[in-house]
């Protein structure tokens, strides 16, 4: 099957520019092209990721994976049937390849082929990934191969899987296979898995969050889930920009897996964002708005997941080489609707192991049908759906580097406070702009905190430009007995779902000394 797909490979469309594919893609009627040159693309049925249908190949080459609702096990026999039928769809399509890389550190990237159906997936793994320039394309030869056929769709029960859709990783042939789902993000989202995978052999931390530096360089990092802030505080117009979602972590610094950005702008307007906003032009991918002429994301009647994807070069503000030095903050976000969490407050090394393990967010009414309510949301390391490895795993690299580096971490509460959403309010972005500037320039370390609190969290009692009461969660709550059942409510989910770690070896010191009162 290699020498099929090689052959495949030489027959396709070869590293077209920007220009040319658009082209294609107005040709094929693949998208709408407005008159910005922007490709607002139909997603159809799957408007996100597919987890239930992720499925990674058994082998001795990933001997490491931990087998999960998520990392889903497969054998290489049932992966090879999908792939030779997938070959056989492919021989008389008209086919795009992209070769590129993930990883802005030399020493350390993932030399990959994007072989895709259609003309706007290739349009996308070239914005996404890094481009090599003409010396890197002539001795490319890719460690990876993704295949990207979202109009092949696989027969659930003949080919012994979950659905129609099929995203297949195999470790030992070094191919991802996408079948059957136009998302985008899936196509970056398993290179990321891959990474997050091999890295740490080579002794690479790697980490979905985004990154920040000055010309002091000061790093900063952010980790969260989606709508937690992590893109729009990492593109802070007064900093460089080094990557806005997934990073490496050497003995050197840090270093952005990407070439470019895969933002969240549902409900992005100008006034809300500027930044981002400016950046939707000429070549960007937009995913599940409305396919009109004039773009409006706050039109979410196709998804709530509405996806630009940019080119990383379009961003002035970005670091040239989207490398930086070891972080001198590092910042976890959680948008919690509950409003009982504090804005900010200071880690110990226990405490960063325990939330980084957590991974909490709540979605909140609107997000999805039937969400009337907020809802608690736990992703491992904050980011689960891309992790192939043991929590504990990346948890232990977090506290080494920490360690090694002497490096503070931060809780900062991107969401709600004086009550829970709906009734409380949404912490303004000025406010949590000025908490993240105060942990990474250092201003924090000469003010007193206090920890009464029933998270037993660090939080400063006081911070320039910040008013003081809305450090204390508490006291911004009319109803102290509402506020108290709220807290106590949150705890226990928090307990309850770190349950699951209670057998590992060497957690004790983290549930003892990390988890909430």
């Amino acid at each position: 099957m290699k020498d099929a797909l090689n052959l495949i490979k030489k027959l396709a469309h070869f590293q077209l520019s920007q220009d040319e594919l658009i082209e294609i893609i107005k040709n094929k009627k693949e998208a709408l092209v407005n008159k910005d040159n922007v490709v607002i693309v139909d997603n159809g049925e799957y408007t996100g990721r597919s987890p239930k249908d992720r499925f990674i190949v058994k082998s001795k080459s990933a001997p490491n994976v931990a087998w999960n609702d998520i990392n889903q096990p497969i054998s290489k026999d049932i992966f090879d049937n999908i792939l030779s039928k997938a070959i056989k769809y492919m021989e008389d399509k008209e086919l795009y390849l992209f070769k590129g890389f993930a990883g802005a550190d030399v020493k350390h990237r993932l030399f990959i082929d994007v072989l895709t159906e259609k003309a706007w997936h290739n349009l996308f793994a070239k914005q996404i990934f890094i481009r090599p320039n003409e010396r890197e394309l002539k001795v490319h030869n890719p460690e990876f191969t993704v295949i990207c056929l979202p109009d092949f769709k696989v027969d659930p029960v003949v080919d012994k899987v979950n659905s129609d859709v099929f995203i297949g990783v195999n470790f030992e042939d070094k191919i991802v296979l996408i079948c059957g789902t136009s998302y985008g993000g899936e196509i970056k989202k398993s290179i990321f898995g891959v990474l997050n995978y091999l890295l740490p052999e080579a002794g690479v931390f790697p980490m979905h969050c985004s990154a920040n530096t000055d010309s002091s360089d000061r790093t900063a990092l952010f980790f969260g889930l989606s709508g937690t802030g992590k893109t729009t505080l990492s593109m802070d117009p007064v900093k460089l920009l080094v990557g806005d979602d997934e990073h490496g972590w050497t003995d050197k610094g840090i270093y952005n897996f990407e070439g470019g950005s895969y933002a969240k702008v549902d409900g992005l307007t100008y006034e809300k964002d500027p930044v981002i906003f400016d950046l939707i032009n000429e070549g960007t991918i937009v995913e599940n708005a409305v396919v009109q002429e004039i773009l409006d994301f706050e039109d979410t009647s196709v998804s709530q997941n509405i996806r630009a994807v940019i080119q990383v070069d379009k961003i002035d503000t970005r670091k040239e080489d989207l490398m930086a030095g070891h972080p001198k903050a590092i910042i976890f976000l959680s948008a919690d609707a509950y409003g009982v969490i504090p804005p900010i407050s200071k880690l110990t090394n226990e405490q960063a192991m325990y939330y980084f393990m957590s991974g909490y967010t709540s979605k909140i009414p609107g997000t999805e049908r039937g969400v009337a309510e907020p809802i608690t949301v736990f992703s491992e390391c904050f980011g689960a759906p891309f992790m192939p490895r043991a929590a504990i795993e990346y948890a232990t690299m977090l506290r080494n580097k920490i360690e090694e580096y002497d490096i503070p971490v931060y809780l900062i509460n991107t969401g709600w406070y004086g009550g829970k959403y709906g009734t409380g309010k949404r912490i303004k972005l000025k406010y949590t702009r000025r908490m993240v500037d105060a942990a990474i320039n250092g201003e924090l370390s000469d003010i007193e905190f206090t920890s009464d609190n029933e998270f037993n969290l660090a939080v400063p009692i006081y911070i320039e430009g910040v008013p003081t009461d809305l450090l204390t969660p508490e006291k911004m709550w009319v109803n102290n007995v509402e506020y108290k059942d709220t807290v106590n409510g949150l705890i226990k989910q928090f307990k309850s779902n770190f349950s699951k770690f209670e057998d590992l070896d060497g957690i004790n010191d983290v549930i003892t000394k990390g988890q909430p009162r």
